[in-house]
């Protein structure tokens, strides 16, 4: 039994769930913890680091893509009190985030011929394009033909985000957040190397839904390695909560690392 999924999407990114939405969807899977890790942002709604909506115990949270050189990697921060520094940068990928949509929807007008419904504003990602195109009457593709055709990092219409370098992404977040893990190792191109990122963080993401087949020993050997942390959570952008996480054992082994 899940009871802290400590990686949730809301509204404020790509997830479907809005805030208000979380402690019902909890509820429903039997989850007593969740953590809103929105993408390079954090959700105002949230006044504190961890707070009780509705009989569940939310963490405010946040995932931050960084450049490591090789690969992109996103990191999970728990527990966030936001710096000045923190926020100048989300700013900064805000905007950025708004550029690249704005570019990315052009593409795909220009290439299949229509006009997108998609709201261009802080927040967007490739999601909000590929729903948009999804629910175009005149668009010949769905939402994964959307990625894999159109949206995708090989394909004509993608275009790049400007991330934060890893260090700073690292020093950003140790200095804002209780805890800093590094996000579904096993999920890059390069698990090895993003693997070995976690010498410079608090914990990694043991507990994510890979599927059967994905040998998890790689992150338990970091995990003594390294003495870290192991996270776990469903990574929900629906109203889906704990297909994956912590057990109520694991997790309050290290609840006194939160404000």
């Amino acid at each position: 039994m899940v009871y802290a999924d400590l990686h949730v999407h809301t509204t404020r990114s790509d997830g479907e769930m809005s805030l208000s939405d979380v402690p019902a969807a909890a509820r429903e899977a039997g989850v007593s913890v969740a953590a809103i890790t929105d993408h390079d942002r954090i959700h105002p709604d949230l006044d504190a680091p961890v707070t009780q909506h509705e009989g569940v115990t939310l963490i405010r949270g946040i995932e931050l893509r960084v450049e490591t050189g090789d690969q992109r990697v996103d990191l999970l921060g728990y527990g966030v009190s936001p710096t000045p520094a923190l926020e100048d940068e989300l700013d900064r990928l805000q905007r950025d985030r708004i550029e690249r949509g704005r570019s990315i929807v052009e593409n795909i007008e220009d290439r299949i011929g229509v006009e997108l419904d998609v709201d261009i504003s802080e927040g967007i990602g490739r999601p909000h394009i590929a729903r948009a195109v999804d629910e175009h009457p005149d668009a010949d593709y769905d939402y994964e033909d959307a990625f894999s055709e159109l949206i995708g990092s090989d394909c004509d219409c993608f275009v790049a985000r400007d991330v934060t370098p890893f260090d700073r992404g690292r020093d950003l977040l140790s200095a804002a957040c209780d805890l800093v893990s590094l996000a579904h190792p096993l999920r890059y191109p390069n698990p090895n190397e993003a693997l070995a990122l976690t010498e410079y963080l608090d914990g990694v993401e043991r507990f994510y839904p890979y599927g059967d087949a994905v040998d998890v020993r790689p992150v338990e050997r970091a995990i003594a390695e390294h003495d870290l942390v192991g996270t776990g959570g469903s990574d929900a952008h629906d109203d889906t909560l704990g297909v994956a996480g912590l057990s109520e054992s694991e997790f309050h082994a290290i609840r006194g690392r939160f404000s």
